[in-house]
């Protein structure tokens, strides 16, 4: 009987141990949770291309098991780097959003390394309405003539970024927004040929799809393009030549009165 007590002892020993042990690790498991770490996010909303100020900046506690990779645990380092991103109130300031120590602000700072900013001015046909935004991908259209002196359009560049439209580059904007020029990032041989593309013919500037990384390749469209006309089916009745007889104009009679002694006579000619 005894021996029996002893077993129903231990197994309920073992039974409230092995409970204390799932408990003890869940609770270790939500305090490892709610470790924080120190990260400095923005205190209100960063335009791109803009020198971070002390009033921009300010620390959280950010949980140390969702860290994100590249943040900043003090705001004293952080001062007077320039954002090559809009960054967002209450969003980590990652290095990868920042321009290397020593860039001065303004729109130099978000071009890439061996980029080149060309403004292209437009209207709001060229500028695709006000829908060409900063970020937005673009092709470079030009109207011109070709060696024979005959109108082509063609396109010339392709998955041109947008840096910024009119004065602006800031890239959280969706309303389309006419404006009277547009600045692409081109590489130095791109911008060559933009530059030679507006000298000799009108611009125009194509939206396309950002996830669209195909090239065109096309041969452009001339005038005959245009004018080309569709086969009829069937034969064709041939068109009958009428003649068109003028008609005879009256004629123009001229009266001559002839006198012989007492007798008087018309002749007509």
């Amino acid at each position: 009987m005894r021996s029996k007590t002893a077993i129903l002892m231990i197994g309920i020993s073992v039974l409230m141990g092995l409970v204390a042990v799932m408990l003890a690790t869940q609770w270790l498991g939500q305090r490892a949770a709610l470790a924080t770490k120190t990260v400095v996010v923005a205190s209100r909303d960063v335009p791109l291309g803009s020198a971070l100020t002390a009033d921009m900046l300010r620390t959280v506690d950010w949980p140390s098991s969702s860290m994100p990779e590249g943040a900043a645990a003090d705001s004293k380092s952080l001062e007077s780097r320039v954002v090559k991103a809009t960054v967002q109130r209450g969003e980590p300031l990652l290095e990868s959003k920042l321009a290397p120590i020593g860039t001065k602000g303004g729109l130099s700072s978000v071009i890439g390394e061996g980029k080149r900013a060309v403004t292209v001015k437009v209207n709001e046909i060229v500028g695709v309405a006000g829908f060409a935004l900063p970020g937005n991908l673009v092709d470079v259209m030009v109207n011109t003539k070709d060696d024979n002196d005959r109108p082509i359009s063609k396109i010339v560049l392709e998955q041109i970024p947008v840096l910024a439209v009119a004065q602006e580059a800031s890239r959280d904007e969706t309303k389309p927004k006419v404006v009277n020029a547009v600045t692409l990032e081109l590489a130095p041989e791109q911008a060559e040929k933009l530059d030679l593309a507006r000298s000799i013919g009108n611009l125009s500037l194509v939206l396309r799809n950002q996830l669209d990384n195909k090239i065109a390749r096309t041969g452009g469209a001339r005038k005959n393009d245009l004018l080309q006309i569709a086969p009829v089916k069937g034969p064709i009745a041939p068109v009958k030549n009428v003649e068109r007889r003028a008609r005879p104009a009256e004629a123009h009679k001229d009266k001559v009165e002839m006198i012989k002694g007492v007798q008087r006579s018309t002749v007509e000619f």
